[in-house]
């Protein structure tokens, strides 16, 4: 269905679309036949039935007469009109419909150029307002009249202008460090074992919920710092001085971690811990040197059995490696036993005398050998005269 708007001269006829656009049509055709239609002459309005254009002069009588009291001339129409003078009465009848003075160069300041610079100036802050980039680390925390809408992810996001929406963006990918205790300072935490111990480490966490992060938390940065300080003396008080200075030390940062998550997630915090590392267990300084003498000798005693130890395991291993070799020997024994003993008996020898001086004596059924080179070793050497 259409519907045809009646505005003037000029019938404009639309398809309906909304309600608001069916109304504010007529007003922009009335501003727009206003800008090019010549209603006033320079003496006063057109007479009537001129029609503001053609080349025939008003009656004598009845028209508007100009300064000197004679009626005005109207300049015929036709190719020999000037553009210049044209655009110049153009640029006139702008300036005196939108409120100029037409003033020219020494004249007052055309108030048109501040009307059109004042709107292009609330078109930039208003595309600006509307349209947000929100990076892939990033999410924008949109709030309408102060309260919280709703976030935006990444990409382009679209709100409301400026006073009603504003956004808010958060890295939310950002991994950001606290450090507590430093050489600077001292922070002593109480151990199981009644002793006490200088600790130092870092707390690495991010943004898990932007809304959250935002409003239920008035500081989250010294809150953050606070559960971590309570987490770590409430850890390092089950454990002994050596635990928490010797080889436990990733056990207490595990700890620590899930201890500080689940107090932030009762806060409702939005915030995400991604891990603790202890920097420093040391002792007080005022005991640090006296402390590193004990465990020095600690770690001299605990040397010495560990030598102790690998010893009596080599010892251990040998004599059930002999204890194999002779049941094998035992089970060859069995199956021949004469010549298993024979065999035994000849090793037997052959050991013992391996480094003796030997002399071979003459036996029924064994062709004589003397060891002519022994002898002559065995026997000393008289020194030369």
């Amino acid at each position: 269905m259409l519907l045809a708007f009646s505005t003037g001269h000029t019938v404009i006829r639309r398809k309906p679309t909304y309600y608001g656009v069916m109304t504010i049509l007529p007003g922009w055709g009335a501003r727009w036949r206003g800008l090019f239609s010549d209603i006033k002459g320079p003496w006063g309005a057109s007479p009537p039935g001129s029609g503001g254009g053609g080349g025939e002069e008003p009656p004598s009588g009845n028209g508007p007469k100009g300064p000197w009291g004679d009626p005005p001339k109207r300049r015929p129409s036709g190719s020999g009109r000037n553009p210049a003078t044209t655009l110049d009465e153009f640029l006139q009848r702008s300036r005196t419909r939108f409120g100029g003075s037409g003033g020219g160069f020494g004249g007052r300041p055309d108030r048109s150029i501040f009307l059109w610079a004042a709107l292009a100036v609330a078109a930039v802050l208003l595309l600006f307002s509307t349209m947000h980039r929100i990076s892939p680390e990033e999410r924008g925390v949109v709030t309408r009249f102060g309260r919280y809408s709703h976030t935006l992810g990444p990409g382009i996001g679209l709100t409301l202008p400026f006073p009603v929406d504003s956004v808010q963006k958060l890295n939310v990918e950002e991994i950001r460090n606290i450090d507590l205790g430093s050489a600077a300072e001292e922070t002593l935490v109480l151990t199981g074992d009644q002793n006490i111990i200088d600790i130092a480490y870092q707390v690495r966490w991010n943004i898990r919920d932007p809304e959250k992060y935002l409003y239920e938390l008035a500081q989250p940065e010294d809150t953050i710092k606070q559960v971590a300080e309570s987490s770590m003396r409430q850890i390092v008080s089950q454990v002994t001085l050596n635990d928490a200075i010797g080889n436990k030390r990733g056990e207490i940062e595990a700890r620590v971690r899930e201890e500080m998550q689940q107090t932030l997630d009762f806060y409702q915090s939005g915030v995400l811990i991604q891990g603790v590392a202890v920097k420093q267990a040391d002792p007080p300084a005022a005991v640090n040197e006296a402390f590193k003498a004990v465990t020095a000798a600690q770690q001299a005693a605990q040397s010495d059995v560990n030598q102790a130890n690998a010893y009596a395991l080599q010892l251990r291993q040998l004599a059930q490696g002999e204890a194999t070799s002779f049941d094998k020997v035992y089970a060859q024994y069995k199956l021949a036993p004469e010549v298993t003993r024979r065999r035994m008996y000849y090793e037997t020898m052959e050991r013992v005398l391996r480094n003796v001086d030997k002399t071979i004596v003459e036996t029924p059924g064994v062709t004589p050998y003397l060891p002519l080179s022994e002898v002559k070793r065995s026997v000393p050497r008289e020194p030369a005269q």
